[in-house]
């Protein structure tokens, strides 16, 4: 992957880069799977009766079972204080939040993960993406990066390297590959690498 350029065009800033065939390919892979898992989510959602009357669609009211979807769809608030028995007031206002939102959130990620599966190049090569393409872009990459993390257990402590025996070890070096992505489209995006 190479850095990207911000060209300032008539039409607005346009974003270029190129990839290779390998990392196109896994950019495709990546993005695949993360439309699965959001499909997932969104049809263990409870039938809505209401739906059709109101017109107004509604998810689950409860967290994902798994912890890489609980990363990328965590709950809306967080109580100040973490209380043994727990807090029903929490729960409830979380419950009535995703029950309300999560159908919007899983479209916008959705949209998001098509984007980047429409404007890549198949076969790797260069490309050119919109403000809103990049955009689209800078928020699948960070969706990739918080579901591989969360499989690798990465927190502010590392791991920053795994054995060379580990099931995962491969899949660290490809966390590192979207955070560098990721980190030059940021600043192509803040207009800081021209």
């Amino acid at each position: 992957m190479r850095k990207w350029k911000r060209v300032e065009t008539a039409d607005g800033p346009r974003f270029r880069s190129a990839v290779a065939a390998h990392e196109a390919a896994l950019l495709q892979s990546l993005a695949q799977s993360l439309l699965g898992m959001l499909e997932e989510r969104e049809s263990s959602a409870p039938a809505d009766e209401l739906e059709a009357i109101t017109g107004m669609r509604t998810g689950n009211s409860t967290p994902p079972d798994d912890e890489t979807m609980k990363r990328l769809l965590p709950n809306f608030f967080r109580p100040q204080t973490e209380h043994p028995a727990g807090s029903t007031a929490a729960e409830s206002l979380n419950g009535a939040l995703r029950s309300l939102h999560e159908p919007e959130i899983i479209n916008a990620k959705r949209d998001a993960a098509q984007t980047l599966l429409d404007t890549l190049p198949r076969d790797g090569g260069k490309f050119e993406l919109s403000e809103d393409d990049a955009h689209a872009w800078a928020a699948t990459v960070n969706d990739m990066r918080l579901a591989l993390g969360t499989m690798l257990g990465i927190s502010s402590d590392g791991p920053d390297a795994l054995p060379a025996e580990h099931p995962m070890a491969g899949h660290l070096d490809v966390y590192h590959w979207l955070t560098v992505l990721q980190e030059y489209l940021v600043l192509g995006l803040m207009g800081k690498n021209r």
